[in-house]
């Protein structure tokens, strides 16, 4: 199982000003469905829609993940549309929905999540070790260090959507 090491931040400013300032460089933008098969504590399944933006390409992607905080096992692979629709028809749930941009920065790069469903956009920052992690000095502007708190968690914010409330 690979480990998912990552860093998430309450970003205030939009990925176009960052670019326009030439903060952040935008390498792509895809359009992504996310919906959660099973949940509890400490694991999850979920399946996603991912469309690139600019070739249209679409793939479909089936994942497991183990654990909390910014350490977590993954388990991601590629399944067909055929697969995901079926799973999507027996379930009904609603999709969350969200833009990810991808952008250099700081020779490395960053994940921007843009929710439609709320307005929250989230920097994403990944890190080869946990100790990397731990010791990153973030820039002022990626905003709070949202990392360990659930409520802006995409399984929480999903579980609220299907219950049709959000807080």
């Amino acid at each position: 199982m690979a480990l998912e090491i990552e860093r998430k931040f309450l970003l205030q400013q939009s990925p176009q000003q960052l670019a326009a300032t030439g903060i952040i460089t935008i390498l792509s933008e895809q359009r992504i469905e996310q919906t959660y098969l099973a949940i509890d504590s400490n694991e999850e399944i979920r399946v996603r829609k991912i469309t690139d933006l600019s070739t249209k390409q679409t793939s479909f992607t089936h994942t497991f993940k183990r654990g909390n905080g910014l350490v977590r096992e993954e388990i991601e692979y590629e399944i067909s549309e055929t697969i995901y629709g079926q799973i999507m028809q027996a379930f009904g749930y609603i999709p969350l929905t969200k833009n990810r941009i991808t952008a250099q920065f700081d020779n490395g790069l960053i994940e921007i999540d843009i929710y439609d469903q709320i307005q929250l956009t989230v920097l994403e920052l990944e890190f080869s070790s946990l100790q990397e992690a731990e010791s990153y000095k973030s820039p002022a502007w990626f905003g709070a260090d949202i990392s360990g708190e659930k409520k802006y968690s995409n399984k929480k914010v999903w579980k609220q959507l299907q219950d049709g409330k959000f807080e």
